[in-house]
């Protein structure tokens, strides 16, 4: 069984919303809310490095692979995943969408095909943006682990990390923390299922 991971640059008040600027698509007046009036302190972001390294696989809702697959696939920082598998969760995206220069790539068109994608062989799978597909596999109890980046901003409005539906419980467990001199504060939650 793969471990499906959600990781995400939060504000204190849950939105994932635009946090390295919004587009031309999507708007959000407050986007490249992380690094604007927050001072850059490279251990807060060791994290991500790790994730890369970590990663076998990257998972995406269609507005999330729209936006990163024609700017990722060259960055230098994304390099460890270009080849990697990506799997993009859609039911309206047509294969023709698909870039070709950045891995193999599936559609998955429903949650119970992402089901069907844990239960093989095989490392961690890491959630990249993709807010309305994180809330969808949270309430679905698809996710198996939270990397979370919380930042000391109140956004106020935008697309948010967990649904507002009313479904029972769900307990996590930290299994690490640190908070940094610039108020950003890494936790990492494994879900208890």
């Amino acid at each position: 069984m793969r471990t499906l991971i959600y990781t995400a640059f939060v504000s204190l008040d849950g939105v994932v919303d635009s946090p390295g600027g919004g587009t031309a698509t999507e708007p959000h007046r407050s986007g490249g809310w992380t690094y604007k009036d927050i001072e850059f302190r490279p251990e807060a972001y060791e994290i991500k490095g790790r994730e890369m390294a970590e990663a076998t696989a990257l998972m995406f809702g269609r507005t999330s692979y729209q936006a990163f697959s024609p700017v990722w696939p060259d960055m230098a920082d994304f390099a460890s995943v270009k080849e990697i598998p990506k799997y993009v969760v859609s039911t309206s995206l047509g294969e023709d969408a698909l870039v070709d220069n950045w891995g193999d790539t599936t559609i998955l068109r429903s949650l119970d095909d992402v089901g069907k994608v844990k239960e093989t062989d095989g490392g961690p799978i890491f959630i990249h943006g993709s807010a309305t597909l994180a809330r969808n596999l949270g309430d679905a109890g698809l996710i198996d682990r939270y990397h979370l980046l919380v930042f000391p901003v109140l956004l106020g409005a935008g697309k948010r990390m967990f649904s507002e539906t009313d479904k029972a419980k769900q307990s996590l467990k930290l299994v690490e923390s640190e908070t940094y001199a610039n108020g950003i504060t890494k936790l990492v939650y494994d879900v208890v299922h």
